[in-house]
């Protein structure tokens, strides 16, 4: 079984879009002010749905698995420059096969938290 279809409540449907297409890749299916449809190169249905007030836990996150290293700090500078505030990646959680992540957090526009992440020995 494959998880196929995603949905983030969020405050602000258009930065988030935004955010999503231009540093990771989504596109756009389907918007309107109420909800917007994005999906990715793997045909996940990614939905963001208008809300006026989000509180998602602490720990609540996306993450975007990235295939080195170098993608992990080249997303992150790309969102540096675009004047978000986040702290560099660094070594951090165990992953499968004996491997750790190498991974950032930012916060994206619309309350949500995105974890940028690859394994690495």
């Amino acid at each position: 079984m494959k998880l196929n279809h995603i949905n983030l409540t969020v405050t602000d449907i258009s930065a988030a879009t935004h955010f999503l297409e231009t540093y990771f890749g989504l596109r756009t299916l389907a918007d309107n002010q109420m909800l917007t449809v994005l999906t990715d190169d793997d045909n996940l249905i990614f939905t963001l749905t208008k809300a006026g007030q989000v509180n998602y836990p602490n720990s609540f996150h996306i993450g975007f698995v990235q295939k080195n290293a170098e993608q992990v700090n080249t997303i992150y500078h790309q969102l540096k420059d675009g004047g978000f505030e986040m702290k560099p990646p660094q070594r951090s959680h165990a992953m499968p096969g004996g491997k750790y992540a190498w991974n950032f957090y930012v916060q994206a526009p619309g309350s949500f938290m995105v974890e940028v992440l690859t394994a690495v020995d």
